[in-house]
């Protein structure tokens, strides 16, 4: 199973051009599943081993040790994918997760920011280093709906600050171009003047020491910011691309549009922050057809 494992996450990194943080969640997951598989059957497994009993085993151990229904989701799809790749290279013949059904999920909304909460996030005073890099920070999260993890992969050449617009690898290495606004570009040319002092490497974002911020610096950094403001809920970076989204769409933005700034390659995925509020249904009520007077819908 572990030598069935490493091809397959090759075929991952070579065939599927899948993203580092795709690759690592995949091994993490089938290497649970393999764990699980050495106590069942008493001996290191190998793929003809696997049933679907042994697969519905794992889940239900999943579920005792109150693991939430979308990360046990997610396992089981990762075995869905792992063994559905081992069927097509001939070592299995049929593939014995085909059959479970995955957890019935609760939609829900994409949580977001308040207009308000984030002028007072990007707020970010003073002027050293890590405080001009905070503001680039959350500026091009909101700015450009961006991932995190496609922030920290950014280089210098991967920004035009004339033009306005940011260069993005995004999953499946897909390539993208996002534009960002007059805030962002002020915040980005503040941080870079500071941060040619640090070192000459082709990272955009760096800590004190010249290296590439990581993914776990970023989210650290938000949260503290967050603590500094005192909002009153959890708000990460992927909290701002959801936000980036549902004010694009408020104000107008074609739902294609949006796809293709956060790089979806599913518009169901986008339609998500279709999501509105009831007064908002109503203005648009309202304003839009010609007898909504006469209906006698209006708003006090």
């Amino acid at each position: 199973m572990k030598a069935a494992l490493g091809s397959f996450l090759k075929h991952l990194d070579r065939e599927r051009n899948a993203s580092p943080h795709t690759i690592r969640a995949y091994g993490d997951d089938i290497s649970q599943f393999i764990e699980h598989l050495r106590r069942e059957v008493g001996h290191e497994p190998r793929p003809r081993d696997v049933d679907t009993l042994l697969i519905r085993g794992f889940l239900a151990e999943l579920h005792r040790a109150g693991l939430r229904k979308t990360s046990t989701a997610r396992k089981l799809a990762s075995l869905r994918t792992f063994f559905r790749f081992l069927c097509r290279e001939g070592v299995l013949e049929s593939n014995p997760a085909r059959v479970l059904l995955s957890p019935r999920l609760e939609k829900r909304v994409p949580v977001h920011l308040q207009e308000g909460q984030l002028e007072a996030l990007l707020d970010v005073p003073g002027h050293t280093l890590a405080a001009l890099r905070t503001r680039a920070i959350l500026e091009l999260l909101y700015g450009t709906g961006i991932r995190c993890a496609e922030l920290v992969g950014l280089d210098l050449e991967d920004l035009d600050l004339e033009e306005r617009v940011v260069r993005v690898l995004g999953k499946g290495r897909k390539e993208r171009v996002v534009p960002f606004g007059r805030p962002a570009r002020a915040a980005v040319e503040a941080y870079l003047e500071e941060r040619r002092k640090v070192g000459r490497t082709q990272a955009f974002l760096v800590n004190a020491r010249g290296s590439r911020l990581s993914d776990r610096s970023v989210r650290m950094t938000v949260a503290r910011r967050v603590r500094q403001v005192a909002l009153d809920r959890r708000i990460s970076p992927h909290k701002l691309r959801h936000s980036f989204a549902t004010h694009l769409l408020a104000r107008g933005a074609d739902l294609r549009a949006i796809q293709e700034l956060l790089g979806h390659s599913s518009l169901s995925t986008t339609q998500r922050y279709t999501h509105v509020d009831l007064g908002r249904i109503i203005d648009i009520y309202k304003n839009a057809h010609p007898r909504a007077k006469a209906s006698g819908v209006d708003r006090q």
